[in-house]
């Protein structure tokens, strides 16, 4: 094996793993040339030693003398302290770190964070305190040495100089989820019999991770947390206790006939040895925490936590003042009110002069999932159901023309010139229904296709996941599934000519039924104009939320369709919600 060339090391420690591998992990650790001999006694760390050593000679292999050490409690491997109390940071490398100076250029930033990554297990909340620094090794970000970078620099130092011990006794895994972020803590006892945290773990979710129900993302936070410390959990001699709040979460080992994403999740699972422990929530506060952190909460949270920050931000706008304190006084004041801490314009609540509070609730209105990323028309009645501040329409053009999202994934819709010509308008909501077939998704759940019936008079609709190989039967029991049992039957069908919607069964099942199909002209989608564009709207909607691999839009179908149905229509002027129900949910 000649040295220099890219693959010599993963070469040579393939070797080694060869040499020694019924005995790696059990009283040898070796990385490339590092050999780490361990024992609980020195008569078994003799025998230990003599069997490495044999095996080296056996394969003509030698050892430094000067570098080697023998029979030590204490020994620096792979720039770690490894001694009966546990693992520590090397004192050497710390004292390196606290007298780095203050870095003047880019590279001295990359040269310090790389250094801290490689102790960052020992880093409590290191990803949130390292933040400033990592913005500025960012490409073309220009420099700036700011009062944030600074602190980071000097915190990082501070954590490194009180950095924890890792030790090598049972472990304990709390783990907890909210819905936006994984937390866990990984954790010891000490000598003094308590429990001691060793290492922390606070991961964002992706956008289609925070789709997932409760149950699926406490064992998340299990699965990521595992995934973390592999290295550390797997193969230990004592179980794992990993402790959760979600009660329904301790059967899971003996589940069985499991499928699709957990299926997978409990082969992996599988690989350690762990026992499930269930704390109450109110007990299991660490984890908690590490979940809910500010930064992994998504822009625009649920609006009580908006409204508090609104009562908070009226402290600091002294503009509103004469108005509030004129209010409490029970004194009337043209178009204001005061309602349980807040200040009401017109029935809306107002929103003082902070940039932060109108971000998140312009990215509650138009980023969340719930809402679709809608225009700047739909996005400003959103808005508008419940808040007020002045320019509120400049405020959300301008949010909504640079939203990064919106320009990525969706193309100019510029009406074609001529005349429309109008259909037949329905009596009654329901009674006049379009529905469509859009089929060469990604396989999701075992579907690939998605049926859209949109009624007419009101324009809410169902989108129901299916398959391209659906027959005319499968699609009539889907109707008969989502739409004619909420809904009842309608009097008129549109549709296009696919074999789904035009074959001799579903002609018969109209005639019995009283309904008149209409079939749109062929090679002109234009006939049936509603459900072709409702099917550009879907498409455009998952092409925001869904992950990477397209995989899991089943999952988000029910937001696009609630994200639809809640929108303002600019055929109705209402929403469908609305023009079904006479209520916004």
């Amino acid at each position: 094996m000649p040295f220099g060339l890219t693959n010599a090391p993963a070469t040579f420690q393939h070797f080694m793993n060869d040499v020694f591998r019924d005995i790696l992990d059990i009283y040898v650790i070796i990385y490339l040339d590092d050999i780490l001999v361990f024992s609980k006694s020195k008569e078994d760390h003799e025998r230990h030693v003599r069997e490495v050593l044999s095996r080296l000679r056996k394969h003509n292999l030698y050892c430094n003398l000067a570098k080697c050490f023998f029979g030590v409690e204490e020994i620096d491997y792979l720039g770690l302290i490894v001694s009966p109390e546990g693992i520590r940071v090397d004192p050497a490398k710390v004292v390196k770190a606290i007298d780095w100076s203050v870095p003047s250029k880019v590279v001295q930033v990359q040269e310090f964070v790389g250094f801290c990554n490689f102790y960052r297990t020992f880093i409590r909340d290191y990803s949130n305190i390292a933040a400033p620094l990592f913005q500025l090794t960012r490409k073309n970000h220009p420099w700036e040495w700011t009062e944030e970078c600074a602190a980071a620099f000097e915190q990082l130092k501070e954590a490194l100089r009180s950095a924890p011990v890792l030790i090598s006794k049972q472990f304990f895994l709390e783990c907890d989820a909210s819905d936006f972020a994984t937390g866990a803590i990984l954790s010891q006892f000490s000598e003094d019999n308590q429990l001691h945290p060793v290492a922390f773990l606070s991961k964002a979710m992706t956008p289609a991770e925070r789709n997932y129900d409760i149950y699926h993302k406490e064992l998340l936070a299990i699965v990521k947390a595992l995934k973390e410390w592999r290295h550390l959990l797997e193969g230990t001699a004592l179980p794992v206790q990993i402790i959760t709040d979600h009660k329904n979460l301790e059967p899971f080992k003996a589940t069985k006939d499991l499928r699709g994403r957990l299926a997978r999740w409990a082969g992996f699972l599988s690989e350690f040895n762990f026992q499930l422990k269930y704390r109450p929530g109110k007990t299991n506060g660490k984890a908690d925490i590490l979940s809910r952190k500010d930064e992994h909460r998504p822009l625009g949270g649920p609006d009580e936590v908006l409204d508090d920050r609104i009562r908070d931000a009226y402290l600091q706008d002294e503009r509103l003042n004469h108005i509030i304190e004129a209010l409490q006084k029970n004194d009337k004041v043209k178009n204001w009110s005061w309602d349980n801490g807040l200040l009401m314009f017109k029935n809306k609540i107002y929103v003082p002069n902070d940039d932060s509070i109108r971000k998140d609730i312009l990215a509650s209105r138009h980023d969340n999932i719930a809402a679709g990323h809608p225009g700047q028309f739909r996005t400003l009645e959103l808005v508008n159901r419940k808040y007020y501040w002045k320019s509120l329409k400049k405020t959300v053009t301008s949010y909504v023309s640079n939203c990064e999202s919106c320009i990525r994934n969706k193309h100019s819709n510029q009406l074609p010139p001529g005349l429309l010509n109008p259909i037949e308008l329905p009596s009654r909501p329901w009674d006049h229904i379009n529905y469509d077939l859009i089929t060469g998704l990604p396989e999701s759940e075992e579907f690939d296709a998605i049926l859209t019936v949109v009624d007419r008079m009101s324009r809410m609709v169902h989108f129901i996941p299916t398959t391209s190989r659906a027959s005319a039967v499968d699609v009539a029991n889907l109707f008969v599934t989502y739409v004619w049992k909420l809904h009842g039957l309608p009097s008129k069908t549109i549709s296009d000519r696919g074999p789904q919607f035009n074959s001799a069964f579903l002609r018969q099942l109209y005639k019995r039924l009283d309904i008149k199909p209409s079939l749109s002209t062929a090679f002109r989608p234009q006939t049936d104009g509603l459900a072709e564009r409702l099917n550009q709207v879907v498409e455009i909607y998952l092409r925001h939320y869904v992950a990477y691999k397209q995989d899991d839009w089943v999952g988000i179908l029910p937001m696009a369709e609630f994200a639809y149905n809640n929108s303002v229509n600019a055929s109705t002027n209402q929403t469908p919600f609305f023009a079904c129900y006479g209520f916004h949910p």
